[in-house]
C-alpha cells in the first residue's frame, strides 16, 4: 500500500518532503495532548521543544518557500490516546497543493484510497462488521445535513452568529433528543456528544463519506466559505462509521489566523489543558505569503486497517509502543 501511494503521488508530479517531528507548538487542538520533552545545547542549556501531533506547521513552510505539491508519510505523536483505533505514536500520509481547494483534495483522495485499496488486493473496506465499498460512488453530505437526517437537529439554528454559537441552544436540542448535558458545556462539546452518539455511527456504511462545510468555528486552520458565511471549508472522509481523514482549504491570512490560535489558547486554559506556544515562524510563513491552497492529513494506520479487516490499529503496526 504504501508503494501504491507514492507511486500515485510521483504520477500526479507531488514531491516526498521530511519535516522535523520536534516542534516549537504541536498544534492547537483543544483536546490533543503532546508529549513534551527539552532540546539541550551542548553546554547544557535547555528549552522545551514538542513532539509534532501533525507535520501541518512544517509542511505550510515548505509552501510558503515556493513548494506546490508536497506530501509526507509522517511519524507524529499523540499522548494521553490509546484504544483499538488511536495509538500515541502512528503514521499520518499528509499532502498539500498549490491552486486547489477542497473539493478537488476530497476528488484527489478518492483516487489514491481506491489505488492503495487496489494494491491490497480489493476495493471492499471492513471494520467491525461493517461493509464499505471504496470503489463504488462516495457519497457527498454536508454538516448541516448529517445532523437533520441523524439527529433531527437544525444545527445552524444554534449558530446564528457564526463566530459565537449558542451553547444553550445547543443544549437544549441535544437534551429533545435524549443526550445528556450540563449546564457549563460549551457548543463545541454538545457538538462532538451529538455526532459521536447520532451521526458518526452512520458514515460511511455501504460508501465512504465525504463530510463537508463544518461550522466557521470548528475549523482552526480553515478558510471561510466564500459561498456560506456559516461554514468552513473543512471537510472529513468516514469508512465504515471510522474516520479516515480531515482535510481544509487552507486559511492564509495571518491575521486571522493568529486571532484563531490564541482563541484556541484560550479554550486551552478554560478547559484547564496546557496552553501550547504560538508558533510565530509559521505566522511569519503565512504573512510572507502561501498560495491559495488545500490539504488533507489521513490516518495510514487505519487505510491498512479497513483495507485488512484489522480490529485493532495495533494489528496493523510493525511493533506498537510497549505498555499499552
Amino acid at each position: 500500500m504504501t508503494r501504491a501511494v507514492r507511486a500515485a503521488f510521483e504520477d500526479r508530479r507531488y514531491t516526498e518532503v521530511e519535516t522535523p517531528a520536534l516542534q516549537i507548538s504541536p498544534g492547537m487542538e483543544p483536546h490533543l495532548t503532546a508529549f513534551a520533552t527539552r532540546l539541550l545545547d551542548p553546554a547544557g542549556e535547555g528549552r522545551p521543544l514538542y513532539l509534532h501531533t501533525s507535520p501541518e506547521f512544517a509542511m505550510k513552510k515548505l509552501l510558503a518557500a515556493g513548494m506546490e505539491r508536497i506530501f509526507q508519510f509522517a511519524r507524529v505523536f499523540r499522548n494521553a490516546e490509546r484504544s483499538h483505533k488511536h495509538h500515541p505514536e502512528f503514521t499520518m500520509l499528509e499532502w498539500y497543493r498549490a491552486g486547489a481547494d477542497w473539493r478537488d483534495l476530497a476528488s484527489e483522495t478518492v483516487e489514491v484510497v481506491r489505488e492503495a485499496f487496489a494494491a491490497a488486493g480489493g476495493g471492499e473496506a471492513l471494520y467491525r462488521g461493517s461493509g464499505c465499498d471504496v470503489t463504488a460512488d462516495w457519497d457527498y453530505l454536508s454538516v448541516e445535513h448529517a445532523f437533520a437526517r441523524h439527529a433531527g437537529i437544525d444545527l445552524f439554528a444554534t449558530a446564528p452568529d457564526p463566530g459565537q454559537p449558542d451553547a444553550a441552544a445547543l443544549r437544549d436540542a441535544a437534551r429533545g433528543i435524549g443526550i445528556h448535558t450540563a449546564d457549563d458545556d460549551a457548543w463545541d462539546d454538545v457538538f462532538f456528544r451529538i455526532f459521536l452518539e447520532k451521526v458518526e455511527p452512520h458514515l460511511g456504511i455501504g460508501v465512504p463519506t465525504v463530510l463537508h462545510s463544518y461550522p466557521a468555528s470548528m475549523a482552526a486552520l480553515a478558510r471561510r466559505s466564500p459561498q456560506d458565511p456559516r461554514v468552513a471549508d473543512r471537510f472529513e472522509i468516514f469508512v465504515c462509521g471510522l474516520e479516515l481523514a480531515n482535510g481544509y482549504g487552507e486559511l492564509t491570512d495571518a491575521a486571522e489566523q493568529r486571532r484563531r490560535f490564541e482563541a484556541e489558547i484560550a479554550h486551552r486554559k478554560e478547559l484547564g489543558r496546557e496552553a501550547y506556544p504560538l508558533d510565530e515562524e509559521f505566522i511569519a510563513a503565512l504573512e510572507a505569503g502561501i498560495p491559495d491552497c488545500a490539504g488533507i492529513a489521513l490516518g495510514f494506520d487505519r487505510l491498512a486497517m479497513l483495507a485488512t479487516g484489522a480490529d485493532r490499529i495495533e494489528d496493523v503496526l510493525w511493533a506498537p509502543v510497549a505498555g499499552g
